[in-house]
């Protein structure tokens, strides 16, 4: 059987702790990966390319080294050559560069977009506003909140 880079001799870890996520070691690698807030199946599958790691070991099964590399490209995916179509922040509206964000990170920059959408008073920032969906669907059967409004039975209305 051939040698797969990456692969530990001593065991297999049950839980592995990536980008301040806990991962299923179980899980082939890519799609433990996805389960990292930001990361998803495709940018996993890059990530075992540039390593050459096959895609259906399971992640539990990869040494310390491995493991530093896979989350070194995770925060810095430019350096390792990954196309900036593969990221999930382009051209940052402060910045101007292209950016992956990851975890925490994301969630607070998705919160400062909607922010900033509410502050202009854009139709989606209104829409986010009041609660209602944002991207397009229909809104008059689905997506409703509040006491639940019926059809009363003819005996029950004339009881009361």
């Amino acid at each position: 059987m051939s040698e797969v880079r990456g692969v530990a001799g001593e065991g297999f870890k049950h839980i592995v702790r990536i980008a301040a996520t806990d991962l299923d070691g179980s899980l082939p690698v890519p799609y433990a990966l996805s389960k990292i807030k930001g990361v998803g199946y495709n940018f996993a599958l890059a990530i075992c390319k540039i390593l050459k790691i096959d895609p259906w070991i399971r992640l539990g099964y990869l040494d310390e080294e491995t493991l530093k590399t896979i989350e070194n490209i995770i925060y810095n995916p430019q350096d390792y050559k990954i196309p900036p179509w593969y990221f999930n922040r382009r051209k940052d509206l402060d910045t101007g560069l292209d950016k992956h964000l990851v975890g925490s990170e994301l969630i607070y920059y998705v919160r400062s977009d909607i922010e900033r959408m509410m502050r202009t008073k854009s139709w989606k920032g209104i829409r986010h506003a009041l609660g209602l969906k944002v991207r397009g669907q229909r809104t008059a059967t689905t997506g409703r909140t509040g006491v639940t409004v019926g059809v009363r039975k003819k005996k029950e209305a004339q009881k009361q």
